[in-house]
């Protein structure tokens, strides 16, 4: 999956989630994936909300701009995490 990210992206906020401080339909910049333990439960990304830098999962967001490969990505686990997949 990192390779096929194109980094940063323009995402929008598709679902409020509980793992999540960002709202449905807020616009935020992804700039990387967040790294260690958070990405043994799901796939996690670092994004620019505002001022203010913050971790959320990939799930809750959809790429606005960006290209093909990346919005394909994050497509797919789109599919995987709302069929309740899990690693």
């Amino acid at each position: 999956m990192e390779e096929q990210l194109s980094l940063p992206f323009k995402a929008c906020v598709r679902k409020t989630m509980a793992s999540s401080p960002l709202p449905a339909g807020e616009q935020v910049s992804v700039t990387a994936l967040a790294h260690g333990d958070l990405c043994r439960v799901g796939i996690f990304v670092w994004a620019r909300w505002g001022e203010r830098d913050v971790v959320a999962p990939l799930a809750q967001l959809v790429p606005v701009a960006s290209n093909k490969p990346t919005r394909v990505v994050v497509a797919d686990w789109h599919y995987w995490y709302d069929q309740n997949y899990a690693f």
